[in-house]
């Protein structure tokens, strides 16, 4: 599980009127809000509602310069691992540009070795680190332009007789479950037991795992047992014994194919994050309908902190509310959160982590104030890049 705290629900009589009283306070008459440049086509505002009180930092992006761009960053540039925001932004390959704005990203696995491992997908630069599990996500596709919604994994091995087995990306091997493993998940799979093929594109390149498209591989190796070393070049599909027995025996130099299709489909796309749910579409407010019990559902319809990205046809908007702090903001719910995001003109926005992850960096520094007291590491960024020519 992604949370640690579990508060109570909050009655709904008091949860009524605190949804009145933030639509009032959201909606009703507040002059535009005063944004002030960081650098040309980004801009700031930290805006306080001081009667709930809120504490809201807001980056407003103009999609028209062509030397922004949104970038998907992973903890230590791997598909595991955690660091903080800052760390994260300190170790961003200058050679892909210069980091601007920041907000933190996908929910994760906080522990055990594969802790940071996202919950859905993500796309670095083009490289698919995580697989999408079903849930929302946020993409830039082939032609530039972003999206939000849910993305089904359709990830699979094709063997030569063209029957195929579904894999999952770079995570804690299931035991219902194959996986892939590509450098980016570390030295080895970690996994105990089964049987695992050592891979290798037959087309060498970056990246080594786009999304949307069909990679033929060579078997370079079978081997029993688990845990084996993942080369750079290469990728290991890893089987638990319950899975391999029923697999087609191949030998070494056999071509393989790895498909990295989702629905819809990434073909192209080089940012995509997971988060979820969708706040707005097409200019509306979504209404939350949690499902299930325990803290996941019930925090949807408390006050937070929260994280959200945004945009229209003329701006991008990283959005983080303060929350769990009563003297300083008292955080939203989801559905406050997706009423302001609709008032700042966003036609589509998806939250993000929230809780102890909420963190806007902007400027050189972070401008929240983090309900922990300090940077909580998490597992992935969506960071605001500029190039030094367009």
């Amino acid at each position: 599980m992604r949370f640690t705290m579990s508060p109570g629900l909050v009655p709904t009589r008091r949860l009524l009127a605190f949804a009145l009283l933030a639509s009032c306070l959201i909606s009703c008459g507040k002059p535009p809000l005063p944004f002030a440049a960081l650098q040309p086509g980004v801009d700031y505002v930290h805006d306080e509602i001081t009667r709930v009180p809120w504490s809201i930092h807001v980056v407003r992006i103009d999609r028209s310069k062509t030397n922004l761009f949104l970038h998907s960053a992973h903890a230590r540039g791997h598909a595991v691992g955690l660091a903080t925001l800052s760390d994260i932004l300190r170790s961003t390959d200058p050679a892909l540009g210069t980091p601007v704005a920041a907000v933190n990203g996908d929910f994760f696995q906080r522990d055990r070795a594969f802790a940071g491992d996202p919950r859905g997908i993500q796309v670095s630069d083009g490289e698919m680190l995580s697989a999408p599990i079903g849930g929302a996500g946020f993409w830039i596709d082939r032609a530039g332009q972003p999206h939000a919604g849910v993305l089904k994994p359709e990830l699979a091995v094709v063997w030569p007789d063209g029957s195929t087995t579904p894999v999952e990306l770079n995570g804690e091997r299931r035991s219902n479950a194959a996986e892939l493993y590509t450098p980016a998940a570390g030295r080895s799979t970690r996994a105990s037991g089964g049987r695992e093929w050592i891979l290798e594109p037959k087309a060498a390149g970056r990246p080594l795992l786009p999304a949307g498209t069909n990679i033929p591989v060579v078997v370079r190796e079978v081997r029993d047992g688990g845990d084996s070393p993942i080369r750079a070049g290469s990728i290991v599909l890893s089987a638990p014994p319950s899975i391999a027995a029923r697999l087609p025996q191949v030998a070494p130099g056999t071509t393989l194919a790895i498909s990295t299709a989702t629905k819809p489909s990434l073909d192209g796309a080089r940012t995509a994050i997971s988060g979820g749910p969708v706040l707005v579409h097409e200019g509306k407010v979504q209404r939350i309908d949690p499902t299930g019990s325990g803290f996941e559902s019930s925090s949807m319809v408390e006050r937070h902190p929260r994280t959200a990205i945004g945009w229209n046809a003329q701006y991008y908007f990283f959005v983080e509310v303060d929350g769990r702090q009563p003297g300083l903001s008292v955080g939203m719910t989801l559905e406050e959160l997706g009423s302001y995001l609709a008032r700042l003109g966003c036609d589509e926005a998806l939250n993000l982590d929230g809780g102890g992850s909420a963190m806007l960096w902007a400027g050189g520094e972070i401008r929240n104030s983090p309900c922990d007291g300090h940077e909580r590491p998490v597992a992935n960024a969506l960071v605001l890049l500029r190039r030094s020519s367009p």
